[in-house]
């Protein structure tokens, strides 16, 4: 079984900022890559922000410039700073795994439960 646990999320005001965290624990022998989701009232999940296993980050084009994203390998969990948020970066954010419970078997996704962020005034 392997678990994600997210932390972080609120209520900011416009320009504002938070941080959020996730760490996974459970059995897995090797993750390829982390990240976070996000999927606003009637809209479809999309991809914010992924770091692979190496380091490399890809960002979606929205939040490019304000967002990043790290992770601690040894720790299994990963980070994303969001700063200058906006209304629309409004969602549920969710954490995001690829990796193997085994060497046999194929990577596979796994979610965190998600965590609200709201940007209003």
């Amino acid at each position: 079984q392997v678990q994600l646990v997210e932390s972080g999320g609120g209520r900011v005001q416009p320009g504002g900022s938070l941080r959020l965290s996730c760490a996974a624990s459970g059995s897995i022998v090797s993750i390829s890559a982390m990240g976070w989701y996000r999927q606003a009232p009637g809209k479809q999940r999309e991809l914010v922000a992924t770091i692979t296993s190496g380091g490399i980050t890809n960002y979606a084009d929205s939040v490019k410039g304000r967002f990043t994203i790290s992770s601690d390998n040894a720790k299994n969990t990963v980070q994303m700073q969001m700063n200058s948020l906006r209304p629309e970066d409004t969602a549920v954010y969710y954490c995001n795994l690829v990796g193997r419970r085994t060497l046999f078997t194929s990577p596979r996704d796994y979610w965190g439960q998600g965590t609200q962020v709201t940007v209003s005034s």
